[in-house]
């Protein structure tokens, strides 16, 4: 049973208001009802503080959804949970737009109302999320510690058992494969198959045929037929990663598949029919891949039934003991090493610093400490430039290269990544910091510039800074 709480309930039929109560004060929760919005706000604004509302979408006057809205600016915090006849998508996804925390389809039994309450408001269930690991698969984990990562997880267990596709949006390294991992497992394809697919690691003229098969005699080499990742992924959950990465062509024939679930295979006219559950996830700018056409309008408004959005580590640091700890006692056993402490200057550092690459680069941190076994040099290596940019001063970490085992080679990689650094900074400069024409200008790919960015940790005002020292 849920731990007792202040319970507003909602409902316009006299019946199914008797019926919801009784299931209630059976569990001793303390219940006030209202048979219309309107009343509903009214006591709201005349001072009741409930710690849940269940609220019915179809009422007369101002309906659920329009209740919703008004409660919410009233208590932006308040957690409601909607009640309805029809499992209509449309409306669930709008009620979770406007902050519903999940919804039960009527008639529901006493167990599906108590396991929703005990997710809302405690308990064991509930609250075992708050700053914990939540196992997923091997090497797969999601934490929750931060505000905006719970309020993720909410979303992502409401949006789980809708059938609509999800757009996942963040800055690299910062876990949308994780976050489509646990959308699967808290859904009802749980127990189906879970396939990735990275279109920016696939060659574009091998893309189609990864994701929709080939028949034999489709293309030179193709000796016998072979499904595609949308057959082997039937009745299971696809995730099509740096979705921004795939060719406008092959964009239109996913479209027809978001449409009505059906394609062929290269080389073949048969209609193939399966039901997968699309995610896709990005980290391109939306507005920009919209305008010089990278990415098919219709295509991101098919995607974008619901968008969620990662927040960079920097925003969420509240979780990096956490994940420091975490990939500390993993990456320990993987490396056959005793665990090494987190002390007090380490954690500092980590705490200050930005993580331009997230938890990868958290990551990858880790895995340098235990090889290294260096807590001082671990350190250093978070302290920031004197000009503001990157992730360590080049003088530490050249002094630290040489006195470990780097020697000269170390010291040249340092001088080679400084020389990097200074010629994308030049690059941008001169293109006013338009990356796709700078990576012309270096002759190197959008994406490979992107990630040098990140590497080098440079920002504008770094570029600026430099040209003008050097001016």
């Amino acid at each position: 049973m849920s731990q007792t709480a202040n319970i507003l309930l909602v409902d316009d039929e006299p019946g199914m208001l008797r019926y919801i109560r009784t299931l209630l004060e059976v569990d001793e929760h303390k219940v006030q009802t209202a048979s219309t919005g309107e009343e509903a706000v009214d006591k709201v604004q005349k001072g009741l503080s409930p710690d849940l509302v269940l609220l019915d979408l179809l009422m007369p006057g101002i309906d659920g959804l329009q209740t919703l809205e008004q409660l919410r600016k009233l208590k932006p915090g308040l957690k409601c949970v909607m009640l309805s006849c029809v499992n209509d998508t449309r409306k669930v996804v709008q009620a979770m737009r406007l902050g519903a925390v999940d919804y039960l389809t009527k008639p529901f039994q006493k167990a599906e109302l108590d396991a929703v309450i005990t997710q809302c408001i405690g308990g064991a269930k509930g609250e075992s999320y708050a700053g914990e690991v939540e196992e997923l698969c091997d090497d797969v984990f999601f934490v929750a510690a931060s505000p905006a990562m719970k309020k993720i997880r909410s979303q992502a267990a409401l949006v789980a058992n809708v059938e609509i596709p999800v757009l996942l949006l963040g800055e690299s390294g910062t876990g949308k494969e994780v976050l489509a991992r646990l959308i699967h497992k808290l859904s009802p394809r749980a127990h189906r198959t879970f396939l990735k697919v990275n279109c920016a690691a696939v060659p574009a003229d091998l893309l189609e045929s990864e994701l929709f098969g080939y028949e034999a005699g489709a293309f030179t080499g193709a000796t016998h037929p072979k499904p595609g990742k949308f057959e082997l992924c039937n009745k299971g959950t696809i995730l099509l990663d740096e979705i921004g990465e795939m060719p406008p062509l092959l964009q239109a024939k996913l479209l027809h598949v978001l449409q009505d679930q059906t394609f062929s295979r290269l080389g073949s006219r048969h209609v193939i029919k399966v039901d997968v559950r699309i995610l896709a996830a990005t980290n391109i700018d939306i507005p920009e891949a919209l305008a010089t056409k990278r990415l098919r309008e219709d295509l991101y408004y098919r995607l974008n039934a619901f968008t969620l959005s990662l927040p960079p580590l920097r925003e969420r640091k509240e979780e990096i003991p956490i994940l420091l700890k975490h990939f500390m006692s993993r990456m320990s056993e993987s490396y056959a090493r005793p665990p090494l402490p987190l002390g007090i200057t380490l954690m500092e550092a980590c705490l200050r610093h930005s993580w331009p690459g997230n938890l990868r680069e958290l990551s990858n941190f880790i895995k340098r400490y235990l090889v290294l076994g260096d807590e001082s040099l671990a350190a250093s290596e978070l302290q920031p430039r004197p000009d503001g940019g990157g992730v360590a001063a080049e003088d530490n970490a050249s002094k630290a290269s040489a006195n470990s085992s780097g020697g000269l080679k170390s010291v040249s990689r340092n001088a080679k990544d400084e020389a990097e650094a200074e010629a994308i900074s030049r690059a941008l400069e001169q293109t006013n910091w338009n990356r796709k024409q700078a990576a012309a200008l270096l002759k190197i790919s959008y994406k490979a510039l992107l990630y040098k960015i990140r590497q080098y940790g440079i920002a504008q005002s770094r570029s600026t800074h430099r040209l003008s020292a050097g001016a």
